[in-house]
This record gives structure tokens, sequence and C-alpha cells, in this order.
């Protein structure tokens, strides 16, 4: 296997990480509907990606998105009628996503039932979320570590925060249902339109909003077709 892979076009990246195969790539930040018809467009990443585990480069395919589960689910949707199945999914999962545009109402139990992958984020919205006043970050871990997921991602850009992440999972326990309760409702009257889900209402945290030229160029049969 590694005689054939080292045969393999385009394997500087792998070279530069030291690694015969990486373990997730995921498509990042599909947030819009056209995102997902570009992926699984003729020629599209999907082919790149699938192409690349079946030589051997990758061993799982998963996507990741913050701005609305419908996409998410049109992501889902589209994957199925190309028969194709994620490995994993990325979303935000936090409290006050419960009350509004909600993936953990909408898209989180289709992920479990389909046996995918849950990789949890946004768990405080970048620190946005605790600008609320309504809720702490241990309870923000606490109720993301609740639910069904493979993996709470929750950033860490110092010591203090590391410990904190050390201390939610230290003293987590399961919660019941009435505390899970007592949390929404806490959270509940913040969560309106999204005032705190900044990821979702605005372009502030899409990247491709600050860098539209990652999304490549448009066809030119689509130009054409525009004029």
């Amino acid at each position: 296997m590694g005689a054939l892979k080292k045969k393999l076009p385009g394997n500087e990246s792998l070279k530069r990480m030291r690694l015969y195969e990486v373990d997730l790539l995921q498509h990042h930040e599909v947030i819009r509907y056209d995102d997902v018809d570009r992926i699984f467009s003729s020629g599209g990443a999907m082919e790149a990606l699938v192409a690349a585990r079946q030589a051997g480069k990758i061993r799982f395919i998963g996507f990741t998105g913050h701005k609305d589960p419908q996409v998410h689910l049109y992501m889902l949707e589209t994957a199925k009628k190309h028969r194709f199945r994620f490995d994993t999914v990325q979303m935000p999962l936090n409290l006050l996503d419960a009350h509004f545009r909600s993936f953990e109402q909408k898209v989180l139990p289709e992920l479990v039932k389909a046996g995918i992958g849950v990789l949890g984020m946004k768990s405080m919205g970048s620190g946005v979320i605790l600008k609320s006043h309504a809720v702490t970050a241990m309870e923000c871990l606490h109720y993301a570590l609740n639910l069904p997921v493979s993996v709470v991602i929750t950033g860490i850009d110092s010591m203090r925060i590391l410990k904190q992440a050390f201390k939610a999972v230290e003293s987590f326990t399961p919660l019941t249902t009435k505390e899970i309760s007592k949390l929404r409702a806490k959270s509940a009257s913040v969560a309106a339109e999204g005032r705190y889900e900044l990821f979702k209402t605005t372009s502030v945290f899409d990247s491709t909003a600050q860098h539209p030229e990652w999304l490549g160029e448009e066809s030119a049969r689509n130009r054409r077709l525009a004029k």
C-alpha cells in the first residue's frame, strides 16, 4: 500500500504532515444551498474527496456548516440522491440553538438515526453567547456534552480556557430532564432572533464572505447563461 501511495499524484500535503493518510476530511462551511449543488456537481469537490478515499489518502468524509439547519438537511438529502453517506457532520450545538433555527431539533435526530458521527461546535458561539449573561461557560459545555454527540469542539486560546475544558469534563454528569428544562428556560429570552448566535444571523463568521475567491470561479456555461 505504501508503494502505491507514493506513485499517486498530489501527495505533497501528506508528505509535509508526514502522514500516509488523513483520518477525516470535511467540506468546510457549507452555508448556502448552492454550496451543496457545487459540491455534488460533475467535477465538483465530492468527486475529488471520493477519489482521494479510494486512493487511500483519506479514511472518512464529512462536512461542516453553521448557518441554517435546512442547508444541512439539504446536504444530507443530496448525498442520499447520489448514494453517498457522510461519516461525520459538524454543526453548532448550544443552549441558545435549542430555541432558534435549531440544529439540535432538526438535524441531530437525523444524524443519530443514520449513525453518522456528530461533531458539536460553537457551544459558546466564540464567546458571544456568554455576553448574554444568561448562562455560564460551564452550563454551556455541560449542555453540549449532554447531547448525543461524538465530540464537543471548544476553542482553546489560553491555559485558563484549557483548564475550564478539563473541569467541564471532570465535573460532567448526565443532566436530568428537569435540569435541561431549567437551562432552556433561562436562556429562552436571549435566544430570540439569534441575537447571540451571530454565526447564524450575520456574515461575521462566514470565512467565504470575507474571502469570496475561495468559492472559485463560476463555470463558463453558467456565465453564458447569465448573459
